[in-house]
């Protein structure tokens, strides 16, 4: 009988460890083109002489190698029949080649991660799992190297490890890793599969963030949360007081009036009702407060710094929506032109071109969606107060406005906002009137 267990692409085959009694002690007969040897257990594995290997592989000590069997007149099976691989030297060993090691892709994890490291030409030199407590450790002993990974949440901080110990980080969108993987999904596979995208020459990789673009990203989504958790409360409260025919527009300043009926002397509401809409109006107090916490310090941050006061001189962008493009934009000079830039944020129009003919559809929304989203606000409120109080020799908005609708507006403006941000944060340039309203 034959075990197979799937390590590195290929198969390791053993021979059954504890054969028949009357097989011990015979020397297993030769196949016509292998030679092998038994080992003192029982297992019986081709010489050096006789490896076959794939191609890339170097021989009995890193390809594979054939070993054929035969079914003996008693049952037992025998050398001369069947194919097997053997595992390449490096995975029975814990050195490893390190002269030859060019890239080492990481599933990270929680606790156990998954490496698979490789040659530059994508030949496969080890497979590991190892120990959060391990990982310094390990990637300390190794020559510099690339050390790829998906960018997720815990990415940056591994990313910023490893540039410490001497290694270049690339981190990979999981979307464009997705397609490498191969048939099922589990940690070695997309350890492999991070590897395989990573050393694509058209890869698109993302920026390490640093611990301070990390801590205004907290402040951000702190306070992002905070207004959410914050509207379900006042739209929980809305509902329950129309089923008791009191009925409000929507937005935080209709908050007032409901705590007004609430509190009311003449209020029609029952007493349990008035007691569960007092719980409700403090929770939506103290998130409140809380958000204007936070909100003073991202303004006191936000004329702290030159860059962001130049950046709030363009209608339409205030200190929050800086803050995003700090916390979540890499270097401008990660995009050859504004137009790259806002692509990257989502607002060109998706394409679905074929045949050479061009066709182009909504915006296409792939990119970072939080400063995408502050942009089209602004640009938004800078259409309804030109609509208020005159364009002011804005020919551009104005013939655009007339001609599209508001939200179509919104997006060719937000797109000419993402250019001129890029030009100011490449350039060093100050804000000129007219970049974002001239044509």
């Amino acid at each position: 009988r034959q075990t197979y267990l799937s390590v590195n692409g290929g198969a390791i085959c053993h021979a059954q460890k504890m054969l028949t009694k009357d097989m011990q002690g015979r020397s297993p007969t030769h196949g016509p083109d292998t030679d092998s040897q038994r080992i003192g257990d029982g297992v019986v594995r081709p010489t050096a002489r006789s490896a076959r290997t794939r191609p890339g592989g170097d021989g009995a000590k890193g390809g594979a190698c054939l070993l054929t069997f035969r079914r003996r007149s008693d049952g037992a099976d025998a050398p001369n029949g069947g194919r097997c691989y053997l595992v390449p030297e490096a995975l029975n060993r814990e050195d490893i080649k390190v002269d030859e090691l060019h890239i080492v892709g990481i599933d990270l994890a929680k606790q156990t991660f998954h490496l698979h490291g490789a040659k530059q030409d994508g030949t496969v030199l080890f497979r590991k799992k190892l120990p959060r407590a391990q990982m310094t450790k390990f990637f300390d002993q190794l020559e510099p190297c690339t050390i790829a990974m998906e960018a997720c949440a815990t990415a940056h901080f591994w990313g910023r490890e490893m540039e410490e110990l001497g290694h270049v980080v690339r981190l990979i969108p999981p979307r464009y890793v997705k397609p490498f993987v191969k048939r099922q999904k589990n940690d070695s596979n997309d350890a492999e599969a991070i590897v395989e995208a990573a050393l694509r020459p058209t890869m698109r990789f993302v920026s390490v963030k640093s611990p301070d673009q990390q801590s205004l990203a907290v402040v951000y989504r702190s306070r992002d949360l905070l207004v959410r958790q914050r509207t379900q409360l006042v739209n929980a409260l809305r509902a329950h007081l129309a089923e008791f025919g009191v009925v409000t527009g929507k937005g935080i300043i209709q908050v007032k009036k409901l705590a007004a009926i609430i509190e009311g002397e003449d209020c029609p509401l029952p007493d349990t009702v008035r007691g569960v809409g007092v719980i409700y109006l403090e929770q939506i107090g103290q998130l409140t407060d809380q958000i204007q916490g936070l909100e003073v310090t991202i303004r006191k941050s936000a004329r702290q710094d030159a860059v962001s006061v130049q950046l709030q001189k363009i209608p339409g962008v205030g200190p929050i929506g800086v803050m995003a493009l700090e916390a979540f934009a890499p270097p401008m000079q990660c995009f050859q032109s504004g137009r790259s830039f806002a692509a990257w944020l989502g607002l060109v129009p998706q394409q679905h071109s074929t045949g050479g003919k061009a066709k182009y559809g909504r915006a296409s929304k792939m990119g970072q969606a939080d400063i995408r989203r502050h942009l089209v606000a602004g640009a938004m409120s800078v259409i309804h107060w030109a609509k208020s109080r005159g364009f002011a020799g804005n020919t551009w908005l104005e013939r655009l406005v007339g001609r599209k609708p508001t939200m179509v507006a919104a997006i060719a403006l937000a797109n000419k906002m993402a250019r001129t941000i890029w030009a100011m944060l490449s350039t060093g340039e100050e804000y000129r009137m007219g970049g974002v309203a001239a044509a």
